[in-house]
């Protein structure tokens, strides 16, 4: 799609071009649906430098594969279920420079094996897999009145272990499964993981130093036994309200998230 001619389902005058990692790269996104932020930057810049091929599941516009592909990620396939925002992420593939080392699919991540073989997702296939999920269960929050909005926060409360179900069976034998999601998902979230994966663990987001986490990284590795690890907190923003030198470095492009 043509960033100047977009398809039939998005409006050009609805649609903002937003920076990203310092202006390494420029998306498109709607301008009053669900929009790419802070979390698709962390999650894509908290991918393993060794993880080459990768699957992000409900990709929206594509930000976090992005973000990975930008900081040397080989391949990513990006998931989106809905259609006009899947045309979203592969306008923003090709204006970005990654349409030989990206493929879009428009596809409910929850469908069956089947259809999931049949849009060219094989099972145990990549060597990562990253997810930012739908954030609240259908009975909490506002609902939002844009229906692509309304798919990427809400979901139902049981949908996020087959998510990670999902995950699974995507991933390869040693693969590295990265969520990130609100704090207060961290229980089911963690019972998800722990069914399936080995070697947790666990990053608390705190907005400023000594203040409760408001969001959680996850990451677990198929076909692993290690134990859980807790890591300590780390704040977002530093005592002058800006951001900590690390996440300013990572929201500029110049570093990833190591942990």
């Amino acid at each position: 799609m043509s960033l100047d001619h977009p398809g039939a389902d998005v409006k050009p005058h609805s649609i903002t071009r937003d920076a990203f990692l310092g202006g390494r790269l420029n998306l498109s996104q709607p301008r009053h649906g669900f929009r790419a932020g802070l979390d698709s930057v962390l999650l894509g810049t908290s991918l393993s430098e060794n993880r080459q091929d990768f699957i992000d599941i409900g990709a929206g516009v594509g930000t976090a594969a992005l973000v990975a592909l930008a900081h040397g990620a080989r391949h990513a396939t990006l998931v989106e279920i809905d259609p006009a925002t899947a045309e979203l992420a592969r306008a923003n593939v090709a204006a970005n420079g990654f349409a030989e080392r990206a493929e879009v699919v428009t596809l409910d991540i929850l469908a069956a094996g089947a259809a999931r073989i049949a849009a060219g997702l094989a099972p145990d296939r990549y060597d990562a897999v990253i997810a930012n999920p739908p954030f609240f269960a259908e009975a909490e929050g506002t609902l939002a009145p844009a229906n692509s909005r309304r798919i990427a926060r809400h979901m139902p409360a049981e949908a996020l272990d087959l998510w990670v179900k999902a995950a699974a069976g995507l991933a390869g034998p040693g693969a590295e499964i990265l969520f990130i999601l609100p704090a207060e998902r961290l229980g089911p979230l963690l019972a998800g993981f722990e069914k399936r994966f080995g070697a947790i663990t666990i990053l608390p987001l705190s907005p400023r130093l000594g203040e409760k986490a408001s969001r959680i990284l996850l990451r677990g590795i198929k076909g692993s036994r290690a134990p859980l690890t807790l890591l300590p907190s780390r704040a977002l923003h530093g005592p002058d309200g800006g951001f900590a030198p690390e996440f300013e470095a990572i929201f500029r492009g110049q570093d990833r998230l190591h942990w």
